[in-house]
């Protein structure tokens, strides 16, 4: 049986998610467990997505009715920058910042703003050094979501590779499609999607205006390895190691193995009061496995 997953003390209140993609649906659920209103919205038309939420379509380009963010307490947006900069702050940064009820706001960026550290440990306080033009995108945007002004606290979350329920190795290697790309030396931080709710809502409780947060487990290792560990879950055979220069990756995937870092997590602990269900890959994996 899976952990029981801690709620922070906080009161209820009415979120806003821009995106409600994977890891917003997921706070969303919870929340709306716990008496909040949630609402958000998705891409292009409306449509039912996510239980107890209100949602609206949202393309980028048309902004929102006015009575969509209408006593809205907290804003988290999860939406993409894109060449032309972040299609949120672009359509609503004025109403945001001149809302009297929202005290929090969450963006959730990615550590791709760091670029390539070689293996090395990075903190919050390291500068965006990003080396690829996802990474100077959201380097943009964080900027932009930190110098919104405004009543509310901006937060700004930087997340490790997402794993969770529907979204794991596990169902990569049942279907037989579990790949394990060599490149030495190559490490890669993990987040559980349940633990990225148990940060935000800490962060809700804690608000700190311009906090910037890493937010992933406390093991940084090769791919590999968790792939390894999900094959002896399972009592499969793990497939052979493919060599990075022989792999065929998308373009995407091959950015991520462009670039090296472990990220720290210290803040999550020590100014959040956070303690992850899953602070390992091992802990995550047993956890979706047994509830498979």
């Amino acid at each position: 049986m899976s952990a029981p997953l801690p709620v922070p003390s906080i009161p209820t209140g009415r979120l806003f998610c821009f995106g409600l993609g994977y890891t917003a649906s997921r706070l969303a659920r919870r929340l709306v467990r716990h008496g909040w209103r949630v609402s958000g919205t998705v891409r292009g038309p409306a449509r039912t997505g996510v239980a107890g939420c209100v949602v609206h379509g949202f393309d980028g380009v048309h902004p929102l009715p006015a009575a969509a963010l209408a006593d809205v307490t907290h804003v988290l947006s999860s939406v993409p920058p894109t060449g032309d900069g972040d299609p949120v702050l672009a359509l609503h940064a004025d109403d945001l910042r001149a809302s009297a009820s929202i005290s929090w706001i969450g963006y959730l960026s990615t550590p791709a703003v760091y670029g390539d550290r070689g293996g090395a440990l990075v903190t919050e306080n390291e500068q965006p050094r990003p080396s690829s033009g996802r990474g100077e995108r959201r380097c943009a945007a964080e900027r932009a979501w930190l110098d919104l002004g405004g009543a509310a606290a901006v937060q700004v979350f930087r997340l490790a590779g997402i794993y969770g329920p529907g979204r794991t190795v596990l169902d990569q290697v049942r279907r037989g499609t579990a790949r394990i790309i060599d490149k030495p030396g190559q490490v890669f931080n993990r987040i559980h999607v349940d633990d990225i709710g148990t940060i935000l809502m800490a962060s809700m409780a804690r608000p700190r205006d311009g906090g910037i947060y890493n937010v992933a487990d406390r093991e940084a290792c090769p791919s590999g390895d968790v792939v390894r560990h999900a094959c002896a879950l399972l009592g499969r055979t793990p497939p052979e190691p493919i060599a990075f220069a022989d792999a065929d990756l998308s373009e995407m995937a091959r950015s991520f193995y462009s670039e090296c870092k472990r990220l720290d997590t210290s803040l999550l602990g020590n100014e959040l009061g956070v303690t992850l269900t899953y602070p390992t890959y091992r802990e995550g994996l047993a956890a979706l496995a047994e509830a498979t």
